[in-house]
């Protein structure tokens, strides 16, 4: 009984530690936790989530004393692991797996494929191009944005993530991203820079961890919606430094 118990735990924490690592919510990480405890019979679990760290604990005159921590770094968002995860814990919920077979399909998920680099340097540039539409972009600027949505993500892909920290990568890549608008304006392709600045700079927003630290605060998860709205906040100056770095170089040059 000992041992499954703290197989039990073991599994619930597994899937905390997936979710928050992948960008789910404080309240989704501390709901799924509980639902895996209590539908295994472990009623005395606790676990106290921050954004970058999970303490479960459980314990009482019947069950045995578990406690564990997991340092869990701020990273990317993986939402088709959140949503694998949701989906299962609701699954165990209405009794289809054994924990063995719960540890196992976490397993599977941890290890799920993202997109391939050829699918997101087209998405950065197809999204590049439908902002700046958005943004009042005409054919030639959304062209032009596309291009540049291109560029930008096989720089973030094989120099900014494999050798640069977070505030590098995002002034870098604002920088990036305006230079090569610049240079695509300046060969007749695009009409209006500024739309194709924007739009091609949207790939680099942290959209999901910016909402998702609004919501952790509504939630009244202060510390964890904290850090991640720091974090979040830190990458928008990042982006707006490398934009007005290229600007202002640019002005130099033409005075």
């Amino acid at each position: 009984m000992v041992e499954a118990e703290r197989e039990i735990m073991e599994a619930a924490m597994e899937a905390g530690h997936i979710l928050l690592e992948n960008g789910a919510e404080i309240f989704r990480v501390e709901e799924t936790i509980n639902r895996i405890c209590r539908h295994y019979g472990i009623e005395s679990s606790s676990a106290f989530v921050l954004s970058n760290g999970i303490f479960l604990t459980s314990g009482n005159v019947t069950e045995e004393v578990f406690a564990k921590v997991q340092h869990i770094p701020v990273s990317g968002s993986h939402l088709n692991r959140v949503a694998a995860v949701n989906q299962l814990s609701r699954e165990v919920e209405e009794g289809y797996y054994t924990i063995e077979e719960v540890r196992r399909r976490l397993e599977e998920i941890r290890h799920m494929p993202g997109k391939s680099a050829h699918m997101q340097i087209l998405s950065s540039g197809i999204g590049s191009g439908a902002f700046c539409y958005l943004y009042g972009g005409e054919l030639k600027d959304c062209m032009a944005s596309i291009l540049a949505g291109i560029l930008l993500y096989i720089f973030i892909l094989y120099i900014s993530r494999p050798y640069l920290n977070k505030i590098v990568s995002s002034i870098a890549g604002g920088a990036v991203a305006t230079m090569s608008c610049m240079i695509l304006y300046m060969l007749g392709i695009g009409r209006n820079l500024d739309q194709m600045v924007i739009g091609s700079i949207i790939p680099l927003v942290p959209g999901v961890a910016f909402t998702n630290a609004i919501r952790d605060i509504a939630d009244e998860n202060y510390i964890a919606g904290t850090v991640r709205l720091i974090d979040a906040l830190l990458v928008f100056f990042g982006i707006a430094m490398g934009v007005g770095l290229v600007y202002t170089v640019k002005q130099r040059l033409m005075l």
